[in-house]
């Protein structure tokens, strides 16, 4: 799989990122990770933001390198976790736990089916190191996306 690939079939779309599109982003993800570390809330809630923001450094990996999912079709959670591998060049450990991280919240989502402390934690962590990765990768590939533009 490619990102070539992903576009050709309709699963991505390409798109010219901005800085500014790239720091909300950014923000957003500090602000879920915040939140995710709020023990004063379910740890539903809390799972819940934390994979929000493991979704938006997905999401803001990708518009970096000229995509964005194609939301009017399914499956588009599914696609960014795939992408990052390519995006931010994610072990595929961290790939397969990612992907079950995005399983659980969607049985959580749909069937009501429970996250333990253990899954909250979790998904905390991964959102921060992401959110590490994607900093360093954005530095170092795309610096004018983290540059102010105001």
């Amino acid at each position: 799989m490619t990102l070539q690939n992903l576009l050709r079939i309709g699963k991505l779309k390409a798109h010219s990122a901005t800085a500014a599109e790239v720091q909300r982003l950014l923000a957003a993800i500090d602000r879920n990770l915040h939140d995710a570390a709020q023990t004063g809330i379910s740890d539903e809630t809390r799972f819940d933001a934390a994979y929000k923001a493991v979704m938006q450094c997905a999401l803001a990996a990708m518009l970096a390198q000229g995509y964005r999912p194609s939301t009017s079709e399914p499956g588009h959670h599914v696609t960014l976790i795939q992408s990052l591998p390519l995006t931010l060049g994610v072990d595929n450990t961290t790939w397969v736990l990612l992907d079950a991280l995005r399983r659980k919240r969607n049985a959580n989502d749909y069937t009501g089916d429970g996250v333990t402390p253990d899954m909250v934690e979790e998904c905390i962590a991964q959102g921060h190191q992401l959110n590490a990765l994607l900093h360093q990768h954005l530095k170092c590939k795309h610096p004018a996306l983290l540059q102010d533009q105001s």
